[in-house]
């Protein structure tokens, strides 16, 4: 089961300095500002730095009642020293070890916080999710299977959490597998883990998008799931009931035109609801390493890790000023069309003049968004907030 991923479109871009990642941290840190509005931002003016003088005025344009709250240098070198202490690291988009995958995702995180061996990332990888109340048959054959890809060369990619996604990241072993976490660095989710949460930092690797100090939350999940299929050239889903989050990890696959799999089940058990659902809309039954193998490797279209050649917008030329009537017009007829139902981006830029006009639809979306009057939404979506 394949999907075609969503590519930005990305000038050339160059390594940003010390004082541009500082800002880098703190734009993405900053109040209302998500990936693909740090993005937006990043190309509208140039860099980091420059985006970040640029938000209060842009948010007071949109209508915001408050000012915007932006991460104070403080802040973020207060986040930087404490992950040091800790011994892990921020890295950006822009930097070598930054995942390959990942870093061609639409929405890939402008910077992940790393405890552990960022070598692991230049390895071939493959998700493996689940259910968390999974039972004792499917935390065997989930171990098994992470097992035959640690030993066949691949990282093997999870979120730490209890069944499934533990017995994937003990079968591989803690030097093979990567575990992606929904809340800080420091913060161990759940309890149970800490010991094979300790062994991956020690030999794997354990990243997050989010800051240090955050605690997990149950909306932080589906945004972390996004990350571990992101990392790898697969998802396989090993038991899952119809509304798991292990489906929504699927779903990210397909949107990032990678492979989806899944372990057929036996069809009374709510367990093997999500599988068994993913193999009747295409996804590729597996039930060996070597099924997997075969998976990931067959001819595509477009291999996702070639999608994007280029470095993401940032640090480049400033581009031409807008029109700030033109911009006005345009979010004022906006804000009257937005609901609560989400539309396509690609669809209000067609319907207010098409390309002519797309850089003043997505100024103004921006200046509605850091307002606080506009929501963003999986698949380049958006609503009134």
């Amino acid at each position: 089961m394949k999907f075609r991923a969503h590519a930005r479109a990305e000038p050339e871009a160059q390594m940003p300095d010390t004082e541009e990642r500082l800002a880098v941290l703190r734009l993405i840190r900053s109040q209302e500002i998500g990936p693909a509005t740090f993005y937006q931002l990043v190309e509208q003016y140039g860099s980091a730095g420059r985006a970040l003088d640029a938000v209060p005025g842009l948010a007071r344009r949109g209508g915001g009642k408050q000012p915007i709250q932006l991460c104070s240098r403080e802040t973020a070198e207060t986040e930087l020293a404490a992950c040091e202490a800790l011994g892990a690291r921020i890295i950006t988009l822009w930097d070598e070890e930054y995942p390959a995958m990942l870093r061609h995702i639409s929405d890939a995180p402008p910077v992940l916080t790393l405890l552990g061996n960022a070598a692991l990332f230049a390895r071939p990888a493959v998700a493996m999710v689940g259910a968390r109340n999974a039972s004792l048959p499917g935390c065997r054959l989930a171990g098994k299977l992470a097992q035959g890809m640690a030993e066949a060369g691949y990282a093997v990619v999870s979120g730490l959490a209890r069944g499934i996604d533990a017995a994937v990241h003990k079968g591989a072993g803690a030097r093979n597998t990567i575990a992606v976490v929904a809340g800080g660095i420091d913060h161990i989710y759940p309890r149970e883990n800490t010991e094979l949460y300790h062994a991956i930092a020690c030999e794997g690797a354990v990243v997050t998008e989010c800051a240090f100090g955050t605690v997990p939350k149950p909306e932080h999940f589906p945004r972390r799931n996004r990350i571990i299929s992101g990392l790898a050239r697969g998802t396989v889903v090993v038991e899952a009931n119809a509304r798991s989050g292990s489906l929504i990890t699927a779903r990210f696959a397909l949107e990032q035109g990678r492979e989806v799999m899944a372990v057929p089940g036996f069809p009374l058990d709510p367990r093997a609801e999500g599988p068994n659902k993913l193999l009747k809309e295409g996804a590729a039954l597996v039930e060996t390493p070597e099924d997997i193998l075969n998976a990931v490797n067959q001819p595509r279209e477009k291999d996702p890790g070639a999608l994007l050649e280029s470095m993401p917008p940032s640090f480049a030329a400033v581009p031409p000023a807008l029109d700030e009537a033109e911009v006005a017009d345009v979010r004022e007829r906006l804000a009257a069309q937005l609901s609560f139902t989400p539309v396509a981006v690609d669809a209000l830029i067609a319907e207010h003049g098409g390309q002519a006009e797309a850089r003043a639809v997505l100024a103004a979306l921006l200046e509605l968004e850091l307002a606080g009057r506009l929501t963003r939404h999986p698949g380049n979506r958006v609503s009134k907030a």
